[in-house]
């Protein structure tokens, strides 16, 4: 495919996918750690501003601190379709080297980095608006090819996570070597949060995961356990766990999301891995936080 081509059909399907983005998704969480979808979406369209000037010979130097800090201001769609235009026009332009900060760069090498970044944010941001994923097939073949002789190098320099393995599927298998985990999801990240903050014993943390109706239903006394209702019955609760509980540890074996529903098999340790107990749960989970949890504990 010719490269231009590629990194404008890349950028395109970036620019239609932030068209698409609603007013309480802005602040959602993506797959790219700590990035919430308007960090990610201004990171983006900084790697396009900065190709217009790239792309005419300028040095980073030159441009300096003008392309720093938020560039979506009030309307971010809107920026976004603008960077895209004048990236894409630039991509064109013919040029014999692009000055990076690692140095002079060949310019349909720094195109198909820029394509590779569009692609595989343009997936982040899919998944974490619950859109479609461009993934292309023709794309994901080109930028695949070529990432297989560069991805040490981008791991080398910090820039990707580790490669996760298990994937068979061209779109998946790049997204695992680019280090995402091509089952990422808004609900998966919500229950590994909560996971994380349960076995810190964080119960401020947990509790803002939950919703203020949840309902909690505990293994004992047997043989139906007890049931819990509301947020503040379902703390005291949970404190008691915590309160008696030295050096918590929850660790997920297995989780599985469908819908609103998901069920995750765990086993929550104490003193040290000294004690514990394994189990499942079984949750419903309602706008973005966990509505019901209902434990069942092996013996």
């Amino acid at each position: 495919m010719d490269v231009v081509e590629l990194h404008n059909r890349t950028v395109a399907d970036f620019a239609e996918l932030v068209a698409g983005v609603t007013a309480d998704q802005w602040s959602a969480p993506t797959p790219c750690a700590d990035w919430d979808v308007r960090t990610l979406v201004n990171h983006v369209v900084g790697e396009e501003r900065w190709t217009v000037p790239l792309m005419d010979g300028r040095t980073i130097a030159e441009v300096g601190d003008a392309l720093d800090g938020d560039l979506l201001d009030n309307d971010p769609a809107g920026a976004a379709v603008a960077a895209a235009a004048e990236a894409q026009l630039a991509a064109t332009r013919t040029i014999d080297k692009v000055h990076l900060s690692y140095g002079d760069e060949d310019p349909y090498e720094y195109l198909r980095q820029l394509a590779a970044d569009h692609l595989v944010h343009g997936w982040d941001l899919a998944v974490a608006t619950g859109a479609l994923p461009r993934m292309d097939a023709e794309i994901v073949d080109e930028v695949a090819k070529w990432f297989a002789q560069r991805e040490d190098i981008y791991r080398s320099a910090g820039m990707i996570g580790a490669h996760l393995e298990g994937f068979t599927d061209p779109a998946e298998a790049l997204l695992a070597a680019f280090g995402r985990d091509p089952r990422w999801s808004p609900a998966r990240h919500l229950i590994e949060l909560f996971g994380e903050a349960f076995g810190r014993g964080d119960l401020d943390t947990v509790m803002s995961l939950v919703t203020e109706d949840v309902v909690f239903e505990s293994t004992s006394p047997a043989p139906d356990g007890e049931r819990f209702e509301g947020a503040e019955a379902v703390r005291a609760q949970w404190a008691k766990l915590f309160a008696d509980t030295t050096d918590p540890r929850f660790d997920t074996e297995e989780l599985v999301v469908l819908d609103d529903r998901a069920v995750v098999r765990w086993q929550y340790s104490w003193d040290g891995g000294a004690g514990h107990v394994r189990g499942v749960d079984v949750l419903r989970l309602r706008d973005g936080l966990i509505a019901e949890k209902l434990s069942y504990v092996k013996g």
